[in-house]
């Protein structure tokens, strides 16, 4: 099955209508289709989009970034904490999951001897409208199917 590599600017809007996060001054975002790279809920929602078109997704949190999860709260000891820099409420740690991807953890409380981490992402419970505009659509070559991710210039990660 041939996969397209889609580019699309997007801003990112809370349900008040407030600008979150926008690309449109920084290069566009470019994922291989059915790749798992952006948010499943707006990634169906461009499946059918063509280039130059402008379109506004909604999405609710279950299609966005989930809802808050208590599981998602750790306490460790410092001392299994990587690096010597100091710790600081709202610092930010990254670990692997099993399944090869990244998790951030931010500290949220720290003790003598324990520090509490929060890996819910910061728009975790919240309804978001993405305003796209699709850049570019072109099929993904052979070597970004078998390596999973977009090559050449403009590559977002």
């Amino acid at each position: 099955m041939s996969s397209r590599v889609i580019s699309f600017h997007y801003t990112l809007k809370d349900k008040s209508g407030k600008t979150l996060e926008s690309s449109h001054k920084h290069d566009p975002v470019m994922y291989i289709e059915g790749g798992g790279q952006i948010l499943p809920g707006l990634e169906k929602n461009l499946t059918d989009a063509k280039k130059g078109e402008k379109r506004q997704v909604h999405l609710k949190p279950e299609d966005a970034y989930g809802n808050y999860d208590k599981n998602l709260i750790v306490t460790v000891p410092i001392s299994q904490l990587p690096g010597n820099e100091p710790i600081k409420k709202g610092g930010q740690f990254r670990s692997e999951t099993p399944e090869g991807h990244t998790k951030v953890f931010v500290v949220t409380d720290i003790t003598a001897t324990d520090v509490t981490l929060d890996g819910n992402h910061p728009l975790v419970d919240q309804d978001l409208t993405f305003e796209i505009e699709v850049v570019e659509i072109r099929k993904a070559t052979d070597e970004e199917m078998a390596h999973g991710h977009v090559h050449g210039p403009h590559t977002h990660h």
